[in-house]
């Protein structure tokens, strides 16, 4: 029996139109609810320029997976932004729901990503983490002074 909700065909998406999302980098549309109606996950493709970084955030209620497919990127995560997490190319990162986190390139070449998340509409479970913002510049700085070695 079909579901009278669920989409009734398969859709490809260029992912050449570019938002600014809420963590402030640019995102290339994928599969959402905004785009193809999807109700159980959303896709979408990230691009981190070398030096960038994302605002501190957490995703309430939905689990996200990273692929990294060029570059070298951190993950500086926990509740008071104190752990850092490095990933490249061909590594997989798993980010539980809820679990305050930022992406950061420290290097030269810009960070490409896809990004899967439990949460079909795109920006709705971003939710900001001002205050995390100063223990999160104070984890990059532990980094670059080589105080802090990421796993």
């Amino acid at each position: 029996m079909t579901d009278p909700l669920m989409p009734t065909k398969c859709f490809t998406v260029q992912a050449a139109e570019a938002y600014q999302g809420k963590q402030g980098l640019t995102y290339f549309a994928g599969v959402a609810a905004e785009t193809v109606g999807a109700r159980g996950l959303c896709m979408h493709l990230l691009t981190v320029p070398p030096g960038a970084r994302a605002k501190a955030h957490l995703h309430e209620g939905h689990e996200t997976a990273v692929y990294v497919l060029s570059g070298e990127s951190l993950t500086i995560f926990g509740d008071h932004m104190q752990y850092a997490q490095r990933s490249k190319a061909g590594d997989i990162v798993y980010i539980p729901a809820g679990v305050p986190h930022m992406p950061v390139n420290l290097g030269s070449e810009p960070v490409s990503a896809v990004i899967a998340r439990t949460d079909p509409n795109e920006q709705e479970s971003v939710n900001l983490l001002p205050e995390l913002e100063a223990a999160a510049e104070r984890t990059i700085a532990r980094i670059k002074s080589g105080e802090l070695i990421p796993d």
